[in-house]
Parts: structure tokens; C-alpha cells; sequence
């Protein structure tokens, strides 16, 4: 199979230079994944992603520019475009984010350090509207969690009481990380890395952040799930504009010991989160139908989620399962 074709650039600017190799390993042996259109009604064009034959590391291809990641970011948060705010607060259902976020959070207190089980600081990165801290202290009530977002989100969050230091920015900006260094027990990332420019950098970052003996809990998409073969371009993490890496487990694991950490703990099962069916389905209507016409197919897409749900305690145990999760420790010696 030859490599992936060049792609011809969007015409709003907001796509970097197609590149010719792998931003993982390097390879130059690349092929291409899947072509999806723009979701949600973002504007016109296609989204390429590449996957890299020999470290399998998928990636979006041509990548957006930092002002395109901002503009697509904003308009699926806040709502810019409208029916989106909708659609972001909906995936998953609040009732789902809050168990998972209750389950994602009792990891911690399965450490086998009893220490690390009572962690004094934490860090949500990506946090948003700081859903995971406002569930997580319910379990850690004397824990301090802080909230990092790109977005004025954070800001909402803090003033509602759901974080108590609220940083605007990103991780990987020196003057933001100089103010966390080695301040964090626990730096947790759901489905943050996946739409980092630079999912490396921003892993030694948060490990920068962390205190040695610290813990990182990662949750991302997992490119090998069933769903993403199944679904194509119409399953959410696989061809959104927003989704510019998909990092195999093996690849993180590595990079992750490479950096100097212990991984302690993986979960394919319990990251799961009940949407694939839901989501394809929404983005596929969104994509064919006149804007007017999606009301009616509310009934539909309810009837997906349902099934989603129903199938959720068997599917989170296959291969269908759509995203893991990783817990790692830093390295407690003196070069950590």
C-alpha cells in the first residue's frame, strides 16, 4: 500500500503544512486511517488522519494550526456555534460523567502506597468546568484540587467552588508550568492528551508538575477499539477536528517509562464511556441533514444512547471498549 496522498489545504488557514512522517516515531511509512468531513457543521473541508505503519500512532494529517484547535475548541464548549454547547454537554450524560469521574477518582485510593492514597494536592488538566474535582473531593474531602484549562471555564468553575486555584493556559507555556513545579501529588488528564499539539511534551510537563513519588492518571481514546473500525469517520475521538493524536497503550506505556515512571496500574473496562452508537449517530445526521430537520431525529439519537447504555456492562469488557486508562508513578530519585 503506498503512503497517504497529499492532501490539499484547507482554505481557512488554519491547517499546518501536511507532514511527511510520523510525529512519534518519525517513520516516513504512513498510511491513511480515514478521511471525515468537518463534524458538527464546523464549516467545509475534510480531516485526514494518518496512522503510522510501524508504531501504529495515529494522527491528524494536515494538523490543525494552534488558532484552528482554539477556534474548533471554542465553538464545541462555548457554544459558538449553534446546538453545540447542546451536543458538548451531552457526551456523556451528567449522571454517566459523575459515576466515571467517582470511578476514575476510587483508582486512587487502590494504590498500593497507603500514602499516595491521601494525596494533599491535585491537579485536573483540561479541566473545563471542573466536573472530576467537584465529584473527586467527595472521595478526597481534604485534598486541594487545582483546575488547568485553555478556556475561561476554569475561571466559572473556581467561582463556583469546584476547584480552588483556577489556572489559565496551557501546561506546556513555561511561564504556567514554573508556577506548578513539583507542586502535585496526583496530576490527572481525561481526554486531554489526545488533543495536545505535542502529546510528549505536554506528559513531561505534567510530570514537571508532579512531586517526586507522584502519581499521573491519563484517560484518552483507544485507537484500537472495535467501534473506531466499525464506526469510521463517524466515531467521535476517530476524525473530529479537535482529536489530533490517538496514542496506542503500548506507545504511551513506553513513553510514559521512558520519562522515568512506574506505570502501576492500566484499565481498558473501567474507562469506558457509553457513546459511540449515540455520537456516530448525531454526527452523521448533523452531517447530512439541513440544520431545521435534526429536532425530529431527537427520538433516534435518544434511542442510541439507551442502547449505548444497555450495552455498556458487555461492551466495556471486548475489544469495543473505547478508551483505557493509565496510572503511573514518578520516579523518586534524584534525577526525577
Amino acid at each position: 500500500m503506498q503512503s497517504s496522498p497529499p492532501t490539499p489545504q484547507s482554505t481557512d488557514g488554519f491547517h499546518e503544512p501536511r507532514r511527511e512522517d510520523c510525529p512519534w516515531c518519525g517513520s516516513t511509512s504512513l498510511r491513511t486511517r480515514l478521511r471525515a468531513p468537518g463534524t458538527l457543521r464546523y464549516g467545509s473541508g475534510t480531516f485526514v488522519v494518518d496512522e503510522c505503519r510501524d508504531c501504529a500512532h495515529a494522527f491528524q494529517n494536515p494538523r490543525l494550526t494552534a488558532e484552528g484547535l482554539a477556534f474548533h475548541h471554542r465553538d464545541f464548549y462555548e457554544g459558538t456555534v449553534e446546538g453545540t454547547a447542546d451536543f458538548a454537554e451531552r457526551i456523556p450524560a451528567a449522571r454517566t460523567r459523575r459515576r466515571h469521574h467517582r470511578a476514575a477518582a476510587r483508582a486512587v485510593l487502590t494504590l498500593p502506597d497507603p500514602e499516595s492514597r491521601e494525596p494533599e494536592s491535585w491537579l485536573d488538566v483540561g479541566t473545563g468546568h471542573a466536573h472530576f474535582p467537584e465529584t473527586a473531593r467527595e472521595l478526597f474531602p481534604y485534598t486541594a484540587f487545582d483546575g488547568l484549562d485553555p478556556t475561561e471555564r476554569v475561571e466559572r468553575a473556581r467561582a463556583a467552588g469546584h476547584v480552588e486555584e483556577a489556572h489559565l493556559g496551557h501546561l506546556t507555556t513555561p511561564e504556567v508550568l514554573a508556577r506548578l513545579s513539583s507542586r502535585y501529588d496526583v496530576v490527572s488528564m481525561f481526554h486531554h492528551l489526545e488533543h495536545t499539539p505535542d502529546p510528549r511534551a505536554e506528559l513531561r510537563a505534567a510530570l514537571t508538575a508532579l512531586r517526586p513519588g507522584g502519581h499521573l492518571l491519563v484517560e484518552v481514546p483507544d485507537p484500537h477499539s472495535a467501534f473506531a473500525v466499525l464506526l469510521g469517520k463517524w466515531w467521535l475521538p476517530g476524525g473530529g477536528p479537535r482529536h489530533l493524536h490517538l496514542l496506542p497503550l503500548d506507545n504511551l506505556r513506553a513513553e510514559l517509562e521512558a520519562q522515568g515512571c512506574a506505570v502501576v496500574a492500566t484499565d481498558r473496562r473501567a474507562a469506558h464511556l457509553p457513546y459511540d452508537l449515540s455520537t456516530a449517530l448525531s454526527l452523521a445526521l448533523a452531517h447530512l441533514l439541513p440544520k431545521r430537520w435534526l429536532r425530529v431525529t431527537t427520538p433516534l439519537v435518544a434511542a442510541a444512547t439507551v442502547l449505548d447504555h444497555a450495552l455498556a456492562p458487555l461492551l466495556r469488557r471486548t475489544r469495543f471498549s473505547n478508551a483505557y486508562r493509565v496510572i503511573a508513578r514518578k520516579d523518586t530519585g534524584p534525577g526525577a
